[in-house]
């Protein structure tokens, strides 16, 4: 959970709602004073929240077990829905998933994060329903890389202050010249690559999407890492993953 900034900006009250919900998803549901004390809440407090969730659908009420409602399911729907790179990559990404027989995901980038919208997982390596929606951090994440490499230099220095360089495995990137490194190198070469960087036992690549001079998504071809070798990234599935992107990038400029 995110740490709630203290620079006069955040209201309580509100953080106390956003920690609610959050502790909801952890749990798949809990009573009020599971919550209270596991949030260290007064639970009128805690029931006051729920109530206005209840009433607004964003929660449930089975017998004072309270969890999350599909409302927040309809208003992912929705933001997913506004964005023009899920609808001009969805058909493309299906294609290019049959073409290979791996997963191939949608990844946008969003506050500094990388955001799974949209994943097909054609040969059953992935459960990607609990995939979609999850956060990752873009230095760790072969699509994050890919869109960092195409990102002014201060915001990448704004990404990495605010987020740090956490390790996700043994292998990830944890130091920033390193970081810069690999970037340059990502751009000369058009793609991202990532060997068990954010999970161990997965290989991937990826190639940024570029509208307008800028990256909004990147393209990702993931799989076993002992199926995804480097010599297979490189031998059979970067001129199709490239190619896919090029075809996405056009139907973004031309619909």
């Amino acid at each position: 959970m995110k740490t709630p900034p203290n620079d006069g900006r955040s209201i309580k009250s509100d953080e106390t709602l956003f920690t609610i919900i959050e502790s909801l998803k952890q749990t798949n549901g809990a009573g009020v004073t599971e919550l209270g004390d596991r949030l260290d809440l007064a639970k009128s407090t805690v029931h006051k929240h729920l109530v206005s969730l209840e009433h607004n659908d964003y929660v449930v009420n089975e017998g004072g077990q309270y969890r999350l409602g599909l409302q927040f399911f309809s208003t992912g729907i929705h933001v997913r829905n506004q964005y023009d790179v899920y609808h001009a990559a969805k058909e493309r990404i299906d294609k290019l998933a049959f073409d290979i027989d791996e997963a191939v995901w949608l990844i946008v980038h969003e506050n500094g994060m990388g955001v799974f919208v949209y994943g097909v997982a054609h040969n059953n390596s992935f459960t990607f329903d609990s995939t979609i929606g999850t956060r990752v951090n873009l230095h760790a994440n072969s699509a994050g890389k890919a869109i960092l490499a195409h990102l002014p230099e201060n915001e990448v220095v704004d990404i990495i202050d605010h987020h740090g360089l956490p390790a996700q495995t043994e292998n990830s990137i944890t130091d920033r010249e390193t970081l810069f490194d690999e970037l340059e190198v990502i751009r000369d070469r058009g793609y991202a690559m990532n060997f068990q960087e954010d999970l161990q036992g997965l290989h991937a690549i990826s190639t940024p999407v570029i509208n307008d001079g800028r990256p909004v998504a990147g393209v990702t071809i993931a799989g076993a890492a002992n199926r995804l070798t480097e010599a297979r990234i490189e031998t059979d599935l970067t001129e199709p993953l490239l190619e896919a992107v090029n075809d996405i990038e056009l139907r973004l400029v031309y619909g």
